[in-house]
């Protein structure tokens, strides 16, 4: 069930509301990018405040939706992150929003799509490869999959270890050259290039080694275990 918005987040946006806006964001269509990116950050507080997800409908064109299964999400200043990586692994760890700028970088632009069908082209990402600290940690021999979970304490997402060692996976720390915002799952965030975005998890708070692929939040309700983009 969503959880109620923190108190300075307002209450959740009623159904009229959100079929009212249908229209704005026929205008930003109409109107062209820079007008449908200011609507994409006017709408987000409200888009995260939505429980039904028809903001999400909003026609705004090639630009980003924001959403929330839990409603408001409590934000985490980078000095107080951790990620853990726990599970079937020889060597868990423990790292800070430092520990991993430390580590080495990969960068590159790739276009983010959303399995309800709306996409986001060329946005430029940075991060640590899931596959270098998959390598720190050492999975043992009976690991399987990989679940990521988020600090808003509900969301979680799977993938094989093969699909989560590849390249285009990333902890994600900076989007468009600056640090990844809170509306867009930050801190840090995960990145599957070959991957519809739910795949992607916001508010990353843990990777855990798993003995198994099991159904995460949105596979329990029907989406593709893979997640696989065609002709990725």
């Amino acid at each position: 069930m969503p959880q109620s918005p923190a108190p300075d987040e307002g209450t959740p946006l009623g159904r009229r509301a959100v079929l009212g806006l249908l229209g704005l964001g026929a205008v930003g269509v109409v109107a062209g990018s820079s007008v449908q990116n200011g609507l994409s950050q006017m709408l987000a507080s409200v888009q995260m405040r939505d429980p039904t997800g028809l903001t999400s409908q909003i026609p705004l064109g090639d630009t980003w939706r924001y959403y929330s299964v839990t409603g408001a999400v409590t934000p985490r200043d980078p000095a107080d992150y951790t990620l853990r990586v726990s599970g079937l692994v020889d060597r868990p760890a423990t790292y800070s929003f430092a520990d991993l700028e430390g580590l080495p970088q990969t960068s590159f632009d790739d276009t983010f799509q959303c399995v309800t069908g709306w996409s986001v082209p060329d946005v430029p990402w940075r991060g640590v490869r899931v596959s270098e600290l998959l390598e720190a940690a050492a999975p043992t021999d009976d690991a399987v999959g990989v679940r990521y979970r988020s600090f808003d304490g509900t969301y979680t997402v799977n993938m094989t270890l093969a699909q989560a060692r590849a390249d285009d996976v990333l902890v994600v720390l900076a989007m468009y050259g600056a640090p990844v915002t809170h509306n867009h799952g930050g801190p840090v965030r995960i990145y599957s290039g070959s991957m519809y975005g739910y795949k992607s998890t916001k508010w990353l708070s843990e990777i855990e080694v798993t003995p198994d692929n099991a159904p995460g939040y949105w596979e329990d309700r029907g989406y593709p275990l893979d997640g696989l983009i065609e002709d990725a």
